[in-house]
């Protein structure tokens, strides 16, 4: 058994960017300021889009998307259950209805099938999650947003560096980003808009800081004579400069991170091959490249004897940590009372949310990690039959 503790996620920081921190904090501009501005130019030219806004989370780009676009009381928004709660608080938050689309068993995601079939004359939008790194099938889902004449979000927030058929995730249409610290790269907390509609993006800057005119970073120059006027009503959501001088600098570091990611993901695969009754999650069959966000197992009870919540604490003591991404939302007690939702209603969801485990998985492990992950499966299983 291990000696020490591995957690199932931890950032990969290097002195260089540590350093590149503490210069901000002592160049007296640490709030958003030529930093931010270089990481969402950095952010647009990796992706490929014509914009990006740098903001203090996903949850808060989710907020003013949803918005921006107008979204509220009598409107119905389909997104995937199995997916960070977030979202669907940002829905209901808006008054809007949150609806369930129901996930592929081996994948995870919403298909354009599973929306196709939950689609309403009320349907205002749709937000599929690309989840672990895979993307979710985009043309289908947008030619589906199409015939009902609704709007299309990603959730890209496991995103960074997925590809699919050849065209990095939020190249075309809007996305959003995260960089909490268990993602691909971090600024500690934050987010990224991302979008090629040139009037969203607009509003999404107005509202991230106080539906002023301007940013807080005027980028002709360096603060403003007389103060912007409030052009709309608008939040606080702007990054902070010590975040962005972070998140530029990991962004230039993340193909590598993948690289090493897309190495460990095959290790696991090659290693847990023949373990009966854990199930790695199946890679979609269109062309993508995925960024291996995390590398997500199902506990089939009915095969190993033992149940999912059992088989983390039993790893646990092993010194291996696990993650849990995620416990269907519509599961979740508040929705459960307020919604009237529970098990029934989306056979693959609620299958997967029972069983689902995320495995260590980030760049600094070593090979031997991914063996000793694997082999204290082994015991656990062991021990359970």
């Amino acid at each position: 058994m291990r000696t020490t503790f591995i957690p199932f996620s931890k950032p990969s920081i290097s002195e260089e960017e540590i350093q590149a921190v503490g210069e901000v904090l002592r160049s007296g501009w640490i709030t958003t300021g030529p930093n931010c501005a270089k990481f969402e130019d950095a952010m647009s030219a990796y992706v490929g889009c014509p914009a990006s806004v740098a903001l203090s989370s996903a949850t808060a780009g989710m907020h003013c998307v949803l918005k921006a676009l107008g979204i509220g009381p009598g409107d119905e928004v389909i997104t995937a259950s199995l997916t960070w709660v977030s979202t669907v608080n940002m829905i209901v938050l808006a008054g809007a209805t949150p609806v369930f689309a129901d996930v592929d068993r081996d994948t995870l995601m919403i298909t354009p099938e599973s929306v196709r079939a939950v689609v309403t004359p009320k349907t205002k939008l749709i937000i599929p999650v690309h989840y672990a790194g895979a993307p979710a099938d985009l043309d289908g889902i947008c030619a589906v947003a199409k015939e009902a004449g609704a709007r299309v979000i990603q959730d890209a927030a496991h995103a960074v560096g997925t590809f699919y058929k050849g065209r990095h995730v939020g190249r075309t249409g809007t996305s959003i980003f995260s960089f909490h610290p268990i993602k691909n790269i971090t600024t500690v907390e934050g987010g990224m808009f991302c979008s090629d509609d040139a009037e969203l993006v607009s509003h999404v800057k107005m509202l991230k800081f106080h539906g002023l005119g301007v940013d807080a970073f005027d980028r002709k120059q360096q603060g403003r004579s007389p103060q912007a006027q409030t052009l709309i009503p608008g939040y606080k959501y702007n990054m902070t400069d010590v975040s962005a001088v972070l998140g530029w600098r990991q962004l230039a570091r993340v193909d590598g991170f993948n690289a090493r990611r897309r190495e460990l993901a095959a290790l696991y695969h090659d290693k847990l091959a023949g373990v009966e009754g854990i199930l790695p999650l199946k890679s979609p069959a269109y062309e993508h490249v995925h960024a291996w966000h995390l590398f997500i197992v199902r506990v089939d009870q009915d095969i190993t004897g033992i149940k999912r919540d059992d088989f983390m604490n039993e790893l646990k003591q092993r010194n291996i940590g696990t993650g849990l991404h995620f416990r269907a939302a519509h599961l979740q007690k508040y929705y459960k009372d307020s919604m009237g939702t529970d098990y029934g209603m989306l056979p693959n969801t609620e299958w997967n949310s029972d069983r689902i485990c995320s495995l260590p998985l980030f760049p600094d492990m070593t090979d031997g990690d991914v063996t000793d992950v694997v082999d204290a499966i082994k015991d656990v299983l062991a021990k359970a039959k």
